[in-house]
């Protein structure tokens, strides 16, 4: 028999979520304290929002953003792509792993799909649906109800 496990769901495994929201902290917490030697990201505020691993926990994919965009994002990811390898070292000092997972900075649009989906809900004719489909629901569910009673 195989020792290979297949997960029948596309999603992330238990393992990458954990070690992910242990990096998060880790890297949080090293960027809130100032502790790489490097005096331009020592100046920015930047928020870890998410990481997200490999299958293999070899590489972590970290998305951050300035707070308040004090800076550009693109000249955050750039500072911390210079001190990758002090960063990874933290991480690795942190965290029980057999391998330290190799650092990758990306944009956090978390933000930004927000408030899409905010100006999106907003939109009279999405209003229009949805009040349209909640009144479906309504019939349906009296339609189920007994006359006097309750189902």
């Amino acid at each position: 028999m195989s020792n290979k496990r297949t997960s029948s769901g596309d999603g992330p495994h238990q393992r990458q979520l954990r070690v992910g929201e242990l990096i998060r902290r880790t890297l949080s917490d090293v960027l809130n304290r100032a502790e790489i030697h490097d005096p331009d990201l020592n100046r920015m505020s930047i928020t870890v929002g998410e990481v997200s691993c490999s299958t293999d926990l070899k590489v972590a994919t970290v998305y951050v953003m300035p707070l308040m965009g004090s800076v550009p994002v693109e000249e955050a990811i750039a500072a911390l792509a210079r001190n990758k390898a002090e960063l990874r070292h933290r991480v690795a000092s942190q965290l029980t792993l057999k391998y330290a997972p190799d650092l990758r900075f990306r944009p956090d649009e978390t933000f930004d799909r927000l408030d899409e989906t905010r100006r999106l809900f907003a939109d009279p004719r999405v209003i229009k649906d949805l009040e349209a489909s909640e009144g479906d629901a309504d019939a349906e569910d009296d339609a189920d109800t007994p006359p006097g009673g309750t189902a």
